[in-house]
This record gives C-alpha cells, structure tokens and sequence, in this order.
C-alpha cells in the first residue's frame, strides 16, 4: 500500500475509530486474487467486543465508498483486534498485558520470559518464574532493553494464593447455599 493511500486511509479512518474509545492499531491492504482485503485493526483497554467491529466496519464501508480512497477495484473489508500474537510495540500494549507472561528478546542477547507485575514510562517491573521449584524473582527492565516482545499464551497457568482463597470462598458460599 502507497503512503499516500495509508495516509488517506488513516485520515477517514482515525476519526470513526478514536470515536468509539478505540485505537486505530493498523490499516493493511493486500491483494487477494482479483480482489483486494483492506483490514482495519482496532483495539482498547477493555478488549473489542464483535459487536462494536461490526458497527465499525458498516460506518468504515460507508465513509470508504463516499469517498475515492480505495479506487475503483473491488475490495472486501475487514475489522478485526489483534491476534494473541501481536508484538508489543507501545507502551498502552504493555499496559494491556499487565499479569500476563511475555518473552522479550533483549537487544544485549538472549531472551526473558517473565510476568508483567506494573509498568511506568521507563520501563516493566518483572516476576521471573523460578525454575525447578525456586522461588520467582523481581527484576526490572527498561523498555530501551527490549528488542521486541510478546504476550506468552499459558493454557495451564496455576492459580495463585488469592485465586484458591477466592475458589475455596465461592465453594462455602455454594455450600451454605445448599444447606438453605
């Protein structure tokens, strides 16, 4: 895609996303077969509810087809958040994934899997999961460290204290509802 198309694309487009308290994360456009895919990729702090992605995208194919931004060729839009997978690559990205894992590669070498317990402008407060029934570890990490990073996905991530203090709560209240 031209920087003049993204440029006109990011002008139609940033007004209806920042309208909805969304971030306007991407526009890509490529082409598939005769057709081209233009997606528009959204996100907040709250998450994007596939509700609010269709809405977007009927206002988006409503101001693109008043207007000339995509030419005369065929096109299919699409409005979609990010993927599991995407890089962290701002700030508001870290903060979005505070309690989450990540794998950071660090720029010195060598890579860091590790939780987000608080992040400020400068930088991530860390808990490293100990190995071998070691205990975790705190550590800092400046953002100027970090030569790219993701959220790690855990399907089997283990509960902590307060997580079985709150199951083991939610049972006796079941109990003592059953005993009523």
């Amino acid at each position: 895609m031209s920087t003049t198309q993204s440029e006109r694309l990011r002008g139609l487009l940033e007004p209806l996303v920042a309208a909805r308290d969304l971030d306007l994360e991407e526009i890509e456009v490529t082409p598939a077969g005769k057709r081209r895919v233009l997606r528009i990729v959204v996100d907040s702090d709250e998450g994007v509810q596939l509700d609010e992605c269709a809405e977007l995208s009927r206002e988006a194919s409503q101001v693109l087809d008043d207007s000339d931004a995509m030419g005369g060729a065929p096109y299919t839009l699409e409005v979609t958040s990010p993927g599991a997978d995407r890089p962290l690559t701002e700030l508001r990205h870290y903060r979005r994934a505070v309690g989450r894992l990540i794998k950071a590669q660090l720029h010195e070498g060598g890579e860091l899997v590790a939780r987000i317990i608080a992040l400020d402008d400068a930088g991530l407060d860390l808990e490293v999961p100990g190995v071998k029934g070691r205990k975790p570890t705190a550590r800092r990490l400046s953002f100027d460290e970090i030569a790219k990073a993701r959220v790690e996905l855990e399907f089997n991530r283990k509960a902590d204290k307060s997580d079985k203090r709150d199951a083991q709560h939610d049972e006796k209240t079941d109990e003592n509802k059953e005993e009523a």
